[in-house]
């Protein structure tokens, strides 16, 4: 029988007795209790599995008058006689911020206050009977009525796992699902503070020495600890996708992707399957994007789609990598075109750091899914490095997407950057200066001419045109050291297409445009890249001169 995908159910329940098929992650359980720690983040990329792990955590340690042994019977956590000690027996605590990602502080609290409101009530039977006292029913009431100041709310982890205590006689767990997405709304639109605040003073008061509490399991994207977010919680423990414990309970491994695909052509499709949504590595584990591979399994034609693009905004991204430029960089170039790169890894991040600093990016784009570690050293001061390139090809198209829409949006159209690769592939001088203005006009400061922002012009300009140009041509730079100059080769990869080469140069101070021109012809014979490119095949060869000046550009043709 074909494997039955429970498309979109997070669920566990609500998975299990429907005709969908479940892919056994039910050891995390087991892994969860055993654990020494009592306080447990385990962040992943969006759509790896996040939120049913911790729906199948709810179902099986909360205590409830339904019987739930038929979900979990047959499963690997049944057969944990340390486990099923714990089966319905704790009083649970379930929140989620997935939801809340607004573009304001005054949207966003409202929305915290109402994901609290839902958390209370799933337990206000403990108003009945006047179990609570009467400050207590207060405070309750004033939640379920969204009624009260801030600090009630940061309080409200704390004050509902004592009184489930108390009333179940039995230590609480609490579960907070996606943690960090409003952190990353907070950043994007500018009440970054006023988020961490509120969260600082929540996880310290629910999280930190209560006595309480069995266990506290949290999932989001990142770590971001530095922050004191959980300023002196001794009792937590991080387990990234560096970590070998868990490796497996989050996406589907190729063992698991394998019995899901059978029938005719089956080795073909799950060779496909690799190239597209394989390539992730978790502790050192070969892990499969699970939400494309159930869309693919799901969809009836079979295609192949970046689904894991499809369904997530990517404003961050293209905030750190474009605005912010630390995406516009060579060392982007070498990971778009297949290769790898060594650099330090941070576990706790902090996200004004990337937002200033471009090394910080690496570790962003590793724990976001955006890359993977091929190897991971740790050196002798204790630092962690890694050695990262693109998992597989649906990241690469969120890549591509990126710097297209970039070069796109800074023409003004999909039109203008074709008639710019039209006209730098034809030679075309005069239409080649007004489209590289346009580009200057837009995006170079006046007071800036010389600067980062040509060096981030002309290396986005490059990224654009990789991957516009990929099916046809190589697109390659060989740098100078310094800012102003880049060598920006087209290449095709077939022959009797023409070639290009190129020689940016940002105007010096004194310097006229004239004597730039000139200097830039004389860089391009001295190089003899137009040699290269005719025994690639290329013909004809345009040898093309470009020189920024201010907001204008000036082309000539060698």
């Amino acid at each position: 029988m074909s494997f039955r995908p429970g498309l979109g159910i997070s669920d566990f329940r609500k998975l299990r007795t429907s005709d969908a098929d479940y892919v056994d992650k039910t050891r995390l359980i087991t892994e969860v209790i055993e654990d020494r720690a009592e306080i447990l983040l385990l962040p992943r990329p969006r759509r790896f599995g996040k939120t049913i792990n911790l729906s199948t955590l709810r179902y099986f340690l909360e205590k409830s008058d339904e019987d739930r042994t038929a979900l979990f019977e047959g499963l690997e956590v049944w057969g944990s006689e340390r486990a099923r000690t714990h089966f319905q027996r704790h009083p649970v605590v379930w929140i989620s911020f997935k939801d809340v990602k607004f573009n304001s502080w005054t949207l966003t609290f409202a929305a915290l206050r109402t994901e609290i409101q839902r958390m209370y009530d799933a337990h206000s039977y403990l108003l009945d009977q006047g179990f609570l006292a009467p400050t207590d029913a207060e405070r309750f009431n004033a939640i379920l009525s969204l009624e009260g100041d801030e600090p009630l709310y940061t309080r409200a982890l704390k004050d509902l796992s004592g009184y489930l205590a108390r009333y179940h006689g039995e230590q609480v767990v609490i579960l907070i699902d996606e943690y960090d997405t409003p952190i990353h709304a907070g950043f994007t639109n500018g009440f970054y503070e006023e988020v961490v605040q509120f969260f600082r003073a929540l996880f310290s008061s629910g999280l930190k020495d209560n006595p309480h509490l069995f266990k506290g399991v949290l999932t989001g994207i990142l770590r971001v600890a530095r922050e004191s977010l959980f300023s002196g919680l001794n009792n937590l423990i991080v387990y990234s996708l560096l970590s070998t414990r868990h490796a497996t309970s989050f996406g589907f491994t190729e063992a698991e992707v394998s019995t899901m695909i059978d029938g005719e052509g089956a080795q073909e499709r799950l060779e496909a399957i690799r190239r597209w949504y394989n390539g992730y590595l978790f502790g050192g584990q070969v892990i499969y994007n699970p939400w494309s591979v159930l869309c693919y399994i799901a969809d009836e034609q079979q295609r192949l789609l970046p689904y894991w693009l499809m369904t997530g905004s990517d404003d961050l991204l293209r905030d750190l990598m474009i605005r912010r430029g630390h995406g516009l960089t060579q060392d982007m170039e070498t990971l778009l075109t297949g290769e790898a790169l060594e650099r330090r890894i941070d576990e706790n991040i902090v996200l004004r750091d990337v937002a200033q600093r471009s090394d910080a990016l690496w570790s962003f784009l590793l724990f976001s899914g955006y890359l993977k570690p091929l190897e991971v050293r740790v050196d002798v001061k204790g630092m962690t490095w890694a050695r990262l390139t693109i998992p597989n090809r649906e990241i690469a198209l969120v890549y591509e997407d990126v710097f297209q829409r970039w070069l796109t949006d800074a023409l003004g159209s999909y039109d203008e950057l074709e008639r710019l690769s039209s006209a730098l592939l034809q030679g075309e001088t005069k239409r080649l200066e007004q489209l590289l203005s346009v580009l200057l006009v837009r995006m170079v400061s006046y007071q800036d001419p010389a600067g980062r922002e040509p060096e981030k012009l002309y290396q986005g300009l490059l990224l654009g045109l990789l991957v516009h140009l990929e099916a046809q041509y190589e697109v390659r730079s060989n740098r100078e050291s310094g800012y102003g100059r880049a060598d920006v080769l087209i290449r095709p990869k077939q022959a009797g297409r023409p070639g290009v080469v190129l020689e940016l140069k940002v105007l010096e101070e004194d310097e006229t445009v004239e004597h730039a021109l000139k200097a830039a012809l004389e860089q391009l014979r001295d190089r003899q890249y137009a040699t290269e490119l005719r025994a690639a095949g290329a013909d004809p060869v345009h040898e093309l001169a470009v020189v920024f000046d201010g907001k204008r550009a000036r082309v000539v043709k060698g």
